[in-house]
């Protein structure tokens, strides 16, 4: 009997794989980066017109031109002599000092509530989040009354007392919300090698805590550096008077100096965009820590 041999079937040829051609983007992409850069023009025409009122001269001041004919760059060389200087210092002060004094009692109230289950913790956890709901302007009769009482009135250590006051609640949520996204065993073995409680908190959980640090820190900075009701209730001289009072100074029961007071609230976003472009990264690191698991 003759052996038959099966022929092994060819294999089938694999068609050759193109590399895709990179195409024009997709007309949603395009809409998307259009509507994109039509907000952001939205967002930065009111700086823009800020910017070039402040350079107009007075006798171009109701013209109808977006674009002035002569820029009158003496509108901030003259700034400085109503003061604006005092006034900038100050709010530095009361910025600086709120912010400081956020972060030095939000840092440990923050990693005790995150790293131990004490009674009554949820308790002050929700306290803290209440006291988010009041706002300095309803309260700001009785905040007069009490610095009245303790003949403070005038005086620039009660602004940075209110100011870190009303920003705590928002520090100490998410610097709890970060420290308790750390993992405890991170610490524990800072603790096996040696080192103290204390010496793993700044050796260890707060480098990691960075980012949300650094997102309290401005959004304090930030808050404290535009508020304006208290400060105008609670000062009445040039000299302790923060920057949005000095601004409104510039606003006359029957005239308004619009030059000078666009020149300084180009002024006063400055330190602003400066502090956010310097931690811009880590700002949004730390918005967006604790999002994916």
């Amino acid at each position: 009997m003759a052996a038959t041999t099966a022929v092994a079937p060819k294999a089938a040829a694999r068609p050759v794989q193109q590399a895709p051609r990179r195409g024009l983007p997709r007309l949603r992409t395009m809409l998307i980066a259009a509507a994109a850069y039509i907000v952001a023009v939205i967002f930065i025409l009111p700086y823009l017109e800020m910017t070039l009122t402040a350079l107009r001269p007075p006798n171009e001041l109701l013209d109808a031109d977006y674009f002035p004919h002569h820029l009158a760059w003496s509108n901030f060389t003259s700034l400085w002599s109503t003061g604006i200087g005092t006034n900038l210092r100050v709010s530095l002060e009361v910025a600086g000092g709120a912010t400081a004094l956020v972060l030095l009692v939000a840092i440990p109230a923050a990693y005790h509530t995150a790293r131990r289950r004490f009674r009554g913790r949820t308790a002050f956890l929700l306290v803290v989040l209440i006291t988010q709901m009041f706002q300095p302007t309803a309260l700001v009769v009785g905040i007069y009354g009490q610095y009245n009482a303790l003949n403070l009135i005038d005086n620039v250590g009660p602004l940075i007392l209110i100011n870190a006051g009303f920003n705590m609640a928002f520090a100490i949520w998410i610097l709890n919300a970060y420290f308790g996204a750390i993992p405890k065993e991170l610490e524990e073995a800072a603790l096996v090698d040696g080192c103290t409680r204390l010496g793993a908190m700044f050796r260890v959980i707060l480098p990691l805590a960075l980012p949300g640090i650094v997102t309290a820190l401005i959004f304090t900075f930030i808050a404290a550096w535009n508020e304006f009701i208290v400060a105008l209730t609670l000062t009445s001289s040039p000299a302790n008077e923060p920057l949005t009072v000095g601004l409104n100074n510039f606003i006359g029961a029957y005239s308004v100096d619009w030059q000078h007071l666009f020149a300084g609230s180009v002024i006063a976003t400055i330190p602003v965009i400066v502090l956010f472009a310097l931690i811009e990264r880590k700002v949004v690191s730390g918005l967006t820590a604790g999002s994916v698991k």
